[in-house]
C-alpha cells in the first residue's frame, strides 16, 4: 500500500542542512492502522506530508499502490490526493460553512452532482454521529464534534489511506477514546488504511496493529504493537512504552524494596497464555523458595495479554538460580538493578 524506500528529506543547505526524515524504509500494508510515535521534532509531520507530495522526498522513494509517486504528473497527483484522506490536530473547518458545507466541500471541488452530493453527505454525517448537527457552525461543536466533521470530510471522497496528524492531541480523554473508536470503525467498515502520528503512546496501545518508533528523523524501533511493547530495544521506546504500562518502579519505591527485604527481585514478563497460568507458585514450590510481588499489571495489546510482576524471590541463592532458570523456559525473566527497574 505504502512504501518508503531509504526516504530522506532535507531542509536547507550547507552547515544548516536538516535532516527532518533520515534514511526512512517502511510498510505500510493495506488495512494496517500504523502509528509513528516520536517527540517533538523527531520527523513525524514530515514523514507524513511526503506521502501525499506535501513534500517531496530528498533522497529514496515513496511508493502508493506500487506508483513510485515523485513520477506522477500533476494531473495524477491530484488524483492520488483525492484518495488519500487528511485529519488534523486543529480541525481546519470553515468557519463560515455548516457542518454540511464542510463535508461537502471536497465533493464540490471534484464536481459531484448535487444530488450525490446530499446522498454522500447525508450518509458520512449518520456514519460519525452528528446527523443533527448538519446545520450548525463549528462555533458551535465542541472539541470532540469537530473533530467528527474532520473525519467525515476526510471521508467524502472515498479514500483508500487516511492520515492522521496528531488527531486527538487537543481533546480531552474520554473524547480521545470516542475518536479513537470512531477511527477503528472507519477502518473495519469501510476497509481504509489509517497512517497516524503521535506523541502519545496510549493511542498507539489503543487501536495500532503496527508501530514505529522515530528519534532525530530514524526509525529506531518497527514492528507489531505486541512485540514492541513487550519487547523494546531503544531507551526511547522503553519510556514511551513505560508511560502507558506503568510498569517501572520508582526509585523512592525500589530504594524502600531493598531496605525492607533483603530477597532479589526479578522482573516477570508474561506473554499470551501464560498469563493464566500459576507457573511462578508451582516452580516457587517445587524449590522451596517463598516469594512477594512487589507490583503487578496486565495490558491488552491488539487481542494479546501481557503481564508484568516484579516479585522478590526469597531463599538460597543456590535454588533462586534454579527458579530462574525454569522460569525462562516460558517467560522473559530480568534482574532488577539499581540503576534498570
Amino acid at each position: 500500500m505504502i512504501t518508503f524506500n531509504h526516504v530522506t528529506k532535507t531542509f536547507g543547505e550547507g552547515e544548516r542542512a536538516l535532516k527532518a526524515v533520515d534514511d526512512v524504509s517502511l510498510t505500510v500494508e493495506k488495512g494496517d492502522i500504523f502509528g509513528v510515535i516520536g517527540f517533538s521534532g523527531a520527523g513525524k509531520s514530515t514523514l507524513l506530508r511526503l506521502v501525499n507530495l506535501l513534500e517531496r522526498p530528498t533522497e529514496g522513494e515513496i511508493m502508493v499502490n506500487e506508483r513510485n509517486i515523485s513520477s506522477l504528473s500533476q494531473v495524477e497527483l491530484r488524483r492520488l490526493r483525492r484518495r488519500i484522506g487528511m485529519i488534523f490536530q486543529q480541525f481546519n473547518l470553515f468557519n463560515a460553512r455548516t457542518v454540511f458545507g464542510n463535508v461537502a466541500y471536497p465533493l464540490k471541488l471534484a464536481k459531484v452532482p448535487k444530488q450525490e452530493i446530499e446522498t454522500k453527505v447525508t450518509e458520512l454525517l449518520q456514519f460519525v454521529g452528528l446527523s443533527d448537527k448538519a446545520n450548525h457552525y463549528p462555533e458551535q461543536l465542541s472539541g470532540g464534534q469537530k473533530q467528527r466533521v474532520g473525519i467525515a470530510r476526510a471521508l467524502a471522497t472515498s479514500p483508500d489511506v487516511l492520515i492522521c496528524d496528531e488527531a486527538t492531541s487537543a481533546l480531552d480523554p474520554e473524547t480521545t477514546g470516542e475518536i479513537l473508536n470512531l477511527l477503528k470503525k472507519v477502518n473495519e467498515e469501510y476497509h481504509i488504511t489509517i497512517l497516524l502520528i503521535t506523541h502519545e503512546m496510549h493511542v498507539i496501545k489503543s487501536i495500532c496493529n503496527r508501530v514505529a518508533v522515530m528519534d532525530n528523523g530514524r526509525v529506531i524501533e518497527e514492528g507489531s504493537v505486541f512485540n514492541v511493547f513487550s519487547n523494546p530495544q531503544t531507551k526511547t521506546a522503553k519510556n514511551f512504552i513505560s508511560s502507558v504500562l506503568n510498569d517501572r518502579l520508582s526509585i523512592k519505591l525500589l530504594n524502600k524494596l531493598r531496605t525492607d527485604h533483603q530477597g532479589r527481585l526479578f522482573r516477570l514478563i508474561f506473554k499470551g497464555d501464560t498469563t493464566n497460568k500459576p507457573i511462578l507458585s508451582q516452580v516457587a514450590k517445587k524449590y522451596n523458595i517463598d516469594f512477594n510481588i512487589a507490583y503487578g499489571s496486565i495490558n491488552e495489546l491488539q487481542v494479546h495479554l501481557l503481564g508484568n510482576l516484579i516479585v522478590e524471590l526469597i531463599g538460597a541463592d543456590s535454588e533462586i538460580n534454579h527458579v530462574i532458570a525454569e522460569l525462562e523456559q516460558t517467560i522473559e525473566v530480568r534482574e532488577v538493578l539499581d540503576h534498570e527497574s
